[in-house]
């Protein structure tokens, strides 16, 4: 291959439970899914090779998909090839950094980029030997988990030591907000090796769609989206609605509709709407696709995203993006995207607090809900789009690597 059609820059990405082809809404998919999904392709486009490795997880899947970006997706044995929760996967990830550091010593790319900290111990074990630098994302950490599950939490008791190593061996951390970079640091991780870069959106797919919007006499429309687990706070905003009269509340995420009645955590949501008197307006939509995700936030008149506690929170930029004002607890990189009285209104993620007064409130004044909205989309463009982010992201690399097309200059 001559010189001037060789890609940029060589990038493998790991991200173990997280599969840039899988579907979302499911327990283990949701935005680490979407970022890998996005920024591999954002770099394929500009030229890089990029090559993802993500556990194989149904024997039926091929070795290798190339995306329509021209993303390589290697699906790696490690552990049985069936579905495994995220939590349940770090006996297998010895054998999966062994199996990257066989390819890489044949193959070595220029820089190594690892999604969630599982994904981090197989990438700087399969890194070693060859000397590729990494650079690891953690998207959620063990010591934010930790403090707000207690013993809810799930994750192997070495989570945080692991998480703590690998972020001592990599050559560099991507945080996606300010929040993280403080657990960061109080990890006792070097603030030199740390650099901030947010999650982004798409925003010709993610943009307001004419018509969505209802007539001003039908019934107000809150809409909450995520993944179906408790931390999303789902609980908290239907409880709210029994203070907002003439309003209903969708919410989107889990599996599709017709699996809704043998999901826990739809049983446990109906019975609180149910407690709350509120069943009639409540709707769980289950799985949304992402292709019909911009026309759902664009025909609502509020987004709530009220998680306990969010590392990023992909949803209110996705729903800013579609002009839709937002209500956010003031939690993790939520404080970051939402503009406290620009783009949405910031609350506190209390129990105890009046969340349904507060949305009534904003319900009542639409023309301050219309000025949130255009903000909200505004801020996305300047700030959180995915060209954006992969400038940022290939300049960590360049800053890692000595291969000077990963600076972010080439396009």
């Amino acid at each position: 291959m001559s010189r001037s059609h060789r890609p940029a820059g060589r990038v493998a990405m790991v991200s173990e439970h997280a599969s840039p082809l899988a579907e979302l809404g499911g327990p283990d998919a949701g935005g680490q899914n979407v970022y890998v999904a996005q920024l591999a392709g954002q770099l394929a486009r500009r030229g890089h090779e990029v090559v993802v490795y993500t556990r194989r997880d149904d024997p039926g899947l091929p070795e290798r998909v190339v995306t329509d970006d021209g993303v390589q997706v290697v699906h790696v044995p490690a552990g049985p090839p069936a579905p495994i929760p995220k939590d349940e996967l770090l006996p297998y990830m010895r054998e999966f950094g062994a199996w990257l550091g066989r390819r890489w010593e044949a193959e070595p790319p220029d820089v190594v980029h690892a999604h969630f900290w599982m994904s981090g111990m197989a990438a700087v074990a399969g890194a070693r030997a060859p000397g590729v630098p990494v650079v690891q994302t953690y998207h959620a950490l063990g010591t934010v988990k930790k403090r707000y599950q207690g013993a809810a939490d799930t994750s192997p008791p070495e989570r945080i030591a692991i998480e703590t190593a690998v972020g001592r061996e990599c050559a560099g951390i991507i945080a996606t907000c300010e929040d993280e970079l403080a657990e960061l640091e109080a990890m006792g991780l070097s603030r030199r090796k740390v650099h901030v870069v947010p999650c982004g959106v798409d925003p010709e797919r993610f943009a307001p769609v004419a018509g969505a919007r209802r007539a001003a006499s039908a019934p107000r429309r809150l809409l909450t989206v995520g993944r179906l687990v408790p931390r999303k706070g789902f609980d908290r905003a239907i409880r709210a609605l029994a203070r907002v009269p003439d309003a209903e509340l969708l919410v989107a995420g889990g599996p599709e509709p017709a699996l809704l009645g043998a999901e826990p955590e739809a049983e446990r949501l109906w019975a609180i709407a149910e407690d709350c008197g509120v069943a009639d307006r409540v709707t769980l939509l289950g799985g949304v696709s992402r292709a019909r995700m911009p026309r759902l936030m664009s025909g609502a008149d509020l987004v709530l995203s009220v998680p306990r506690y969010e590392p990023f929170g992909i949803v209110p930029v996705e729903a800013m993006a579609c002009c839709a004002p937002v209500l956010a607890t003031a939690v993790g990189g939520q404080l970051d995207t939402v503009v406290d009285g620009v783009t949405g209104v910031l609350v506190p993620s209390d129990d105890d607090y009046d969340l349904g007064g507060t949305i009534r409130d904003l319900l009542d004044d639409p023309v301050r809900l219309g000025r949130y909205g255009a903000a909200g989309r505004r801020r996305v463009l300047a700030q959180y789009t995915w060209d954006r982010v992969a400038d940022a992201v290939t300049r960590v690399y360049g800053a890692v690597s000595a291969v000077p097309s990963l600076s972010g200059v080439a396009r």
